[in-house]
């Protein structure tokens, strides 16, 4: 009895050694962990490449493997408003705030996200445009029928100024376990602390993934006015201020005429 008993052992350890052996890993970086942005800046790209590690036991799938790159900025409360005519004029009336929401939000997929996977495991990870988690005030005036209207002018309003985007078929595979994708960085975008999470997918189910940091920063002049005008508001104002006054007295006193 003690003999079959670890025999049967041994064979559930052994096979739950084979399953792990025959799971894919990930292994994914970034060209550069942090974007300095100077007083040239207009823009920048970084490139994320990585490999599919796969064990010589790994049983060959039918379909083919899909990567998901998604890249997300500090998170921020932005307000979406509404014109309508009131007495002839166009004025702002309902408007819907959406908290912690991405300030910056680049998918970069091998296909259409559609076809990734089922929508549920999309929406869980947030992968493309129509898969991010919007939360709304909770005392939202806006009628849940029309808040559709507003998550897609949010939407549009943060693509027409390039600080979210969806690219399908962007993912490039080098080989069968290789691939890479460059992601632009507009030189509108915020500064802060980013989050680049890689999927690998493979018929609609997530095999693995990785998260990379990554930072967007000021630096010198740049970085010291950014600090002002945010730590030090009163001081700032003040001090534009008094340079406002000085430079026009300044230029009265040098253009005066006699």
């Amino acid at each position: 009895m003690r003999g079959r008993a670890l025999a049967a052992c041994l064979l559930v350890l052994w096979l739950a050694g084979a399953g792990s052996a025959r799971s894919e890993a990930l292994v994914a970086a970034l060209s550069s962990d942090r974007v300095r942005i100077e007083s040239n800046f207009t823009g920048t790209e970084i490139v994320v490449f990585g490999e599919i590690v796969r064990d010589f036991a790994t049983v060959a799938r039918a379909d083919p493997y899909d990567i998901a790159v998604i890249v997300t900025g500090p998170e921020q409360d932005v307000t979406t408003r509404r014109k309508q005519r009131f007495l002839g004029l166009w004025v702002n009336r309902d408007a819907e705030t959406f908290i912690g929401v991405p300030g910056f939000y680049a998918a970069h997929v091998t296909r259409p996200v559609g076809d990734l996977a089922q929508r549920n495991t999309l929406e869980r990870f947030q992968i493309g445009l129509h898969n991010i988690s919007l939360r709304v005030l909770e005392d939202s005036p806006v009628p849940i029928s029309e808040r559709f209207d507003f998550r897609n002018a949010f939407l549009r309003l943060l693509i027409r100024n390039g600080l979210y985007s969806e690219r399908a078929g962007s993912v490039e595979f080098l080989s069968d376990s290789l691939f890479r994708t460059t992601i632009p960085i507009p030189s509108n975008v915020p500064v802060g602390a980013y989050k680049v999470r890689t999927y690998l997918l493979r018929g609609g189910a997530l095999l693995a993934s990785q998260e990379n940091d990554l930072t967007i920063a000021k630096t010198g002049f740049e970085q010291l006015t950014y600090t002002a005008a945010y730590k030090y508001s009163a001081i700032y104002g003040a001090v534009a201020v008094f340079l406002a006054l000085f430079t026009g007295w300044l230029a009265g006193v040098i253009f005066r005429r006699d």
